[in-house]
């Protein structure tokens, strides 16, 4: 019972990170251009705009895909309560995934609207 427990912390870790940060990108961290914390790739450090723009954008869609990322992170352990480890941790590995993968999607959709937005040059 302890690793599914221990499983489900795990599974809410990235949605929550994604809420907090996202929050915090998207209000507090657009002040100067910073090479150590934020919201770095090369096109949005390219200028204060652009830096600005990338962590308000990518700040709001962090914060909404965590929301929305939550509660069926949760509620997709409910079924496995009393399985077997093995079982709970391909589930929850499958989870982490899923979430993975919506992190990066969400990384592609943020370059995609700076390059809208600012085009290549």
């Amino acid at each position: 019972m302890w690793f599914w427990w221990f499983m489900l912390f795990i599974n809410l870790l990235t949605p929550t990170c994604m809420i907090v940060f996202g929050r915090l990108m998207w209000k507090h961290w657009g002040k100067k251009i910073h090479s150590m914390i934020g919201y770095r790739t090369t096109r949005s450090m390219r200028n204060m705009e652009t830096w600005s723009f990338a962590h308000d954008y990518c700040g709001k869609l962090w914060w909404k895909l965590g929301w929305l990322m939550l509660m069926p992170s949760a509620l997709a352990l409910i079924p496995f309560i009393h399985a077997s480890d093995y079982r709970i941790g391909v589930v929850g590995l499958i989870i982490c995934t899923i979430q993975c993968i919506i992190l990066i999607i969400s990384i592609i959709i943020t370059e995609r609207a700076l390059r809208t937005e600012f085009g290549d040059g």
